[in-house]
């Protein structure tokens, strides 16, 4: 009967590609052996739960193999004909490489090769955490399925590596090894022993025939067994299997079905439909002994599940606390935490309050992961580091991933973590290093995962690393995902460049409680001055609208002073030249404008009213203030890479001066 399924869904997912015009049907057909053993007698989650938290996951690495998922799951009952026959259309809940929706089977977000299955690492990692605070009782399995396109994408080295460190033997990984690319054989491009390289990182390698069903099921099985090592199966399957032309000759293993329809690639989806048992003139239907067999199936998932959660029962009557604090981590809820307790000490660098924040954290917030790509003594993620240890081969039970210089591979496994359930993903670097990150950032936004970006050495003021090492762009780009809204029609992510270390804390604030989507936080190498205030913590709680007044004067002000991050602290201190003029300012700090936009129009009036002279600064490049600035103010920014030198001298010899700003209000105000 698994047979007998594969060929349903070779059958339906080279439909679906035909009638949306688009796709890649090859993939799909060559990969739906595994799927079909894997849901048929594998994968345990139950039908009528589907965000049970003790479900295995099953992660999809190359999104193009959509039509194989949701034809798998369509089996299984998540999706109707209908549903598939409208793939990749306006509205569709099959809109192509899979969004995440938990609820129907899908698990992640996919499309950039390489980090479906880099988050199946980090969902494998915290199913590890979970486990070793609360039972082997809840040990589930991460299946994940690559393609020749992830294997090559550089993500695969850091999620291989770190894999095989850890041990995560409850890692599956089937790799859909057929040889062909989109444009090319994998000859063509590579001559690597993908076994090789996995078994050197401490992989447990299988390689099988990929569309024999014996053979795979007896891998999975070897896979399951396996106590010690992450499991990959190297499936050599066939692109396009069934597939014939309209004179019914074979048309497997062509390049050309990895990228177009069957009909546009010289195959006969109506031919090939034939040749695999179905109905070429009503294609989108299931088999009704498939259809049975898969009924069955679920009845059984679903009795497994009940047992399960039955024994989850018991645990949590013989230990209240530890139940009461799972369904905790599991919720949406914001963790318990008093900031107001936190002793920031004044004239900090902002990475430096950071770290007193975390250090507070690892005491307190118990299921929060924190990760650095080797940075953890700079970025000062190692404030939480010294309230905990790093993660090691079968020792859990520290709170941090030490994972070496990998900032994708890092992103994307916090976006597994999130996605897992039950943590509270951090992680760590310099910010110009954000570059390397914005593919998973991306995703993050997109799938709305809470994830914690902790981006430090926030500007040319990283001095004699010199320009290579200082973000300047690096602002502007990111804090486009404030402007762009997510399918919630909320911001897509929330930005925050703190001004002090008061506001830090305040910040930290702001990223425990945003549930709904990431979160980057931009801090600071060197140290700034607090702001001024007679209870300064009290003031910097009004960053939590994202702009707020930090001094004012009586009237109107002449001109409007605005900045975020170190560079308000500079507004002052021109302030303070400009009142000996008798110009009157405001000064307001801007940690996230995407927030402060949030606010009501009357909020954002009064705290930048139309018709006043404003003048920005910025450390980055001036569009990140221009926005609220205005075309009747000006921002002072950057206009070039930075250059290498301490920075008190890059401050004085780019103008971020107390005496520019007054040198530059007084231009404004002629």
């Amino acid at each position: 009967m698994i047979e007998k399924a594969a060929d349903n869904v070779r059958i339906l997912s080279a439909a679906m590609v035909e009638k949306a015009k688009s796709g890649h049907p090859g993939g799909a057909m060559g990969g739906a052996d595994f799927v079909s053993v894997l849901y048929s007698e594998f994968l345990n989650y139950d039908p009528s739960d589907m965000s049970w938290a003790n479900r295995d996951r099953f992660f999809l690495d190359p999104g193009h193999m959509s039509p194989m998922l949701y034809s798998i799951l369509s089996l299984t009952g998540k999706y109707s004909m209908d549903d598939l026959s409208n793939f990749r259309q306006w509205e569709s809940v099959t809109p192509g490489h899979p969004e995440v929706d938990v609820e129907r089977g899908v698990e992640n977000t996919s499309g950039p090769l390489g980090q479906g299955h880099t988050m199946a690492v980090g969902a494998a990692i915290a199913e590890r955490f979970l486990v070793e605070r609360f039972g082997d009782w809840m040990a589930h399995k991460t299946y994940t399925f690559i393609s020749d396109g992830g294997v090559q994408e550089e993500i695969s080295q850091g999620a291989g590596r770190i894999a095989g460190y850890l041990g995560l033997s409850n890692l599956i990984m089937f790799y859909d090894s057929n040889d062909i690319q989109l444009s090319t054989e994998t000859n063509a491009v590579t001559i690597e022993d993908t076994a090789k390289k996995y078994e050197a990182w401490g992989w447990r390698v299988e390689t099988i025939e990929g569309n024999n069903i014996e053979a795979i099921t007896g891998a999975l099985h070897i896979a399951q067994a396996e106590t010690e090592k992450p499991t990959l199966i190297i499936g050599k399957t066939i692109m396009g299997k069934g597939a014939v032309t309209e004179e019914g000759v074979c048309f497997e293993g062509q390049c050309s079905t990895h990228g177009q329809p069957l009909g546009a690639a010289g195959g006969s989806l109506k031919k090939t439909i034939d040749n695999l048992g179905g109905d070429s003139e009503n294609p989108f239907q299931i088999f009704p002994d498939v259809e049975d067999f898969f009924k069955k199936r679920n009845e059984e998932l679903i009795a497994a599940a009940a047992e399960k959660k039955a024994k989850q029962a018991e645990w949590a009557k013989a230990n209240p606390e530890l139940a009461k604090k799972l369904e905790k981590f599991f919720s949406k809820d914001t963790p318990d935490f008093d900031f107001s307790k936190i002793e920031q000490k004044a004239g900090a660098a902002t990475r430096g309050a950071s770290a007193t924040v975390l250090a507070a954290f690892a005491e307190e917030v118990e299921n929060m992961i924190v990760a650095s790509a080797d940075l953890s003594n700079s970025d000062k993620t190692d404030g939480f580091l010294k309230k905990t240890t790093a993660f090691t081969k079968g020792d859990f039970s520290g709170a941090f991933l030490q994972a070496g210089v990998c900032e994708l591979t890092m992103a994307a496994l916090m976006n597994g973590m999130a996605l897992h359930g039950g943590i509270i993903p951090v992680c760590g670097t310099f910010f110009v290093f954000s570059d390397y990150q914005k593919p998973a950032v991306r995703l993050s936004a997109l799938m709305q995962l809470p994830v914690k970006f902790v981006w430090t050495h926030d500007a040319f003021r990283v001095g004699e690393d010199g320009p290579t090492h200082q973000p300047v762009e690096q602002e502007a780009q990111i804090r486009l995902l404030e402007k762009l809204k997510n399918h919630h029609g909320d911001n897509s992510a929330l930005v925050i460049r703190p001004a002090d270390s008061e506001e830090t804390t305040v910040a930290w604030k702001m990223a425990l409680e945003n549930t709904k989507t990431p979160t980057a936080l931009i801090l600071s190498r060197q140290n700034i001055a607090n702001l001024p205030a007679k209870d300064r913590y009290a003031e910097a709680l009004k960053a939590e609208k994202g702009a707020y007044i930090v001094t004012d004067t009586e009237g109107t002000p002449d001109v409007i002073l605005l900045a975020s991050g170190s560079e308000v602290s500079t507004l002052v201190a021109g302030a303070e030249l400009l009142a000996k003029d008798g110009v009157k300012c405001r000064i307001v700090s801007v940690p996230s404008e995407g927030l402060f936009r949030s606010q009501s129009k009357a909020y954002q009036a009064e705290v930048l009213p139309a018709g006043v002279k404003k003048f920005g600064m910025s450390a980055g490049l001036p569009v990140t203030l221009e926005g609220l600035v205005g075309a009747d103010g000006f921002v002072f920014g950057m206009e070039s890479f930075g250059f290498s030198a301490p920075y008190t001298v890059l401050d004085e010899k780019l103008g971020f001066t107390g005496q520019n700003v007054y040198n530059q209000v007084k231009k404004l105000l002629a």
